[in-house]
């Protein structure tokens, strides 16, 4: 039986990193996709001592333009085939709109949403002419509602729930499968990149659902054909539900106080 293959952006650390530790215990091959060279390759090769597996490294800035394609013509030129592709890559700036460097907030869109589209154009149209495949976007439990001073990190995400959840609809019945992962605060390095205060990090410390957990849980409602899944229990399925209850201005303006640090 031939091996399947996953390709995982922002496979570096965090949720990307679990998620490879966790298909290298299954025994699917890999292609590892960050920025960070020494981190990938010290992780590619942990990866085949432990699991007898093939491991590909692309180093690759997903926020420079026309990367995704980069990432794409390499693998062709590999021979390789996609049979999941993980759409993790991604972070967050905390601050004011207007606070904050505009190029930032441009890169932040670049990754968070031109990649992942081409990626998923990219190797989606390829898996529908296989008649297989499989797909999981990292969108977030910031994707349900607005979130000041998370302005387009929140608004990132909604753009990647609404268009995972539309390709899910798509894609019924060809065997396909495509979810939106939408996780709450968890253990990873998000809040240091995103610059959010030591004390507002501190705050959540408490609150982090583990990478691996996030991870499982994804891979389950993968397998069950859902189009989205909100880990990490109770807390987030409230914050993700309250819209639908809540006056939409009262909601913001407690999360302005909450987010204003």
């Amino acid at each position: 039986m031939t091996m399947k293959t996953a390709l995982i952006t922002g496979a570096s650390s965090g949720i990307g990193t679990a998620f490879a530790q966790e298909l290298a215990m299954r025994q699917m091959n890999l292609i590892l996709v960050a920025r960070s060279q020494d981190k990938l390759y010290q992780l590619a090769q942990t990866l085949k001592d432990q699991a007898s597996i093939d491991v590909e490294v692309i180093v690759q800035d997903l926020t420079e333009p026309q990367a995704a394609k980069k990432v794409y013509d390499t693998v062709t030129e590999k021979g390789l085939t996609v049979d999941f592709l993980i759409n993790n890559a991604g972070f967050g700036d905390y601050g004011a709109f207007t606070q904050r460097e505009l190029s930032r907030q441009i890169e932040m869109i670049q990754l968070n949403i031109v990649a992942l589209v081409e990626l998923t154009y990219l190797f989606l149209s390829s898996m529908q002419q296989r008649g297989t495949g499989s797909i999981i976007n990292v969108s977030s439990i910031a994707g349900f509602q607005p979130l000041p001073y998370l302005s387009i990190y929140a608004a990132t995400k909604a753009f990647v729930l609404s268009f995972s959840e539309a390709l899910w609809a798509e894609n019924q019945g060809t065997n396909i499968n495509i979810l939106a992962l939408c996780p709450g605060p968890t253990e990873s390095n998000f809040f240091k990149v995103a610059d959010f205060p030591d004390s507002f990090a501190n705050q959540n410390n408490g609150n982090l659902t583990p990478a691996e957990e996030v991870v499982k849980e994804a891979l389950e409602a993968l397998e069950k054909d859902k189009s989205n899944t909100v880990p990490g229990g109770f807390s987030n399925q409230f914050i993700v539900n309250s819209s639908r209850f809540l006056p939409r201005e009262w909601l913001l303006n407690a999360i302005e106080k909450q987010f204003r640090g």
